[in-house]
């Protein structure tokens, strides 16, 4: 099955053919499978002058698409998105892959669990965290078709349930006072996994900025419990949950990619094993915080 990487560059090569509007900047990554193009900029290992050269683009009227692994395209360059893009206005569509640990065999270089949150403390960001490719499709071609920051994060997880649209859907109802998961993009399938017999509701969301603060609020119900599992820095979204229950008594339970050093290399798998965040991790974690 073709993974979202490789979808991704299908969708640069059609809209490059077929939208004049289109212009592609990418940083030492992709070019065999883009291919040669007069509107694809290699910048080579310079991912500030990538940004750079994207908000140009975008000043002479080209919807600028700019693609490296996350590290590169947000922590290494983030005061160009910060100035170029945000200051002056401009819009763009980043796309990253790698995601928080999928390229850890390549060590902490390649590894960005801050990248949501970085780009979140910028104003005017939308941020989709597609769970499959035929969601990065349809998230990707409405984000040519505007003229605003677009970050979108790719990974080589994926889901099982197919949801579509990137807004926020409830896709099990527990008792009205029953807590809720919100999973985030490829976090659904071990959520899933791991919450078949509970009395709860299970709600998927992969577009995070902005943040459904009604569709959250509402899906609680009378419960009290929210559990929020993000395939990234754990509690990205905390500060959201709260604002959408502001005046409500509410727990939180955040699960995501801890705020420490893992220095090992492996695998994606045994990355997300050690985070907690596989289905036996979740699981855990769920029967310590609930009741």
């Amino acid at each position: 099955m073709t993974g979202m990487r490789e979808r991704f560059y299908d969708l640069v090569r059609e809209a490059l053919d077929e939208d004049d509007r289109v212009a592609v900047v990418t940083a030492q990554i992709g070019n065999d499978a883009i291919g040669g193009h007069s509107r694809h900029f290699d910048v080579g290992i310079r991912e500030q002058l990538m940004i750079g050269v994207a908000a140009g683009l975008a000043l002479e009227g080209y919807r600028s698409v700019a693609h490296s692994y996350t590290p590169f395209l947000v922590e290494r360059p983030w005061e160009f998105l910060k100035l170029d893009l945000g200051h002056n206005d401009l819009g763009a569509v980043l796309v990253s892959t790698g995601a928080s640990y999928d390229a850890a065999r390549s060590g902490r270089t390649h590894q960005a669990p801050e990248d949501v949150a970085l780009v979140a403390a910028l104003p005017g960001w939308t941020i989709h965290v597609p769970g499959h490719p035929h969601e990065l499709e349809s998230l990707f071609r409405r984000s040519l078709a505007g003229d605003d920051r677009v970050y979108i994060r790719m990974s080589e997880e994926e889901n099982h349930a197919r949801v579509d649209g990137g807004g926020f859907t409830v896709l099990r109802h527990g008792s009205p006072a029953a807590p809720i998961v919100v999973a985030v993009g490829p976090t659904l399938r071990p959520v899933l996994e791991a919450t078949p017999d509970r009395d709860l509701s299970v709600a998927y969301l992969a577009t995070v900025r902005p943040f459904p603060h009604d569709a959250v609020r509402d899906a609680l119900g009378t419960g009290t419990d929210v559990v929020l599992v993000e395939p990234y820095q754990a509690g990205t979204s905390a500060a959201e949950i709260a604002v959408a229950l502001r005046d409500r008594p509410h727990r939180l339970l955040a699960l995501g990619v801890p705020n420490a050093e893992f220095r090992r290399y492996g695998t994606g798998a045994e990355h997300r094993a050690a985070h907690g965040l596989d289905s036996a991790g979740i699981a855990r974690s769920l029967a310590e915080f609930l009741p």
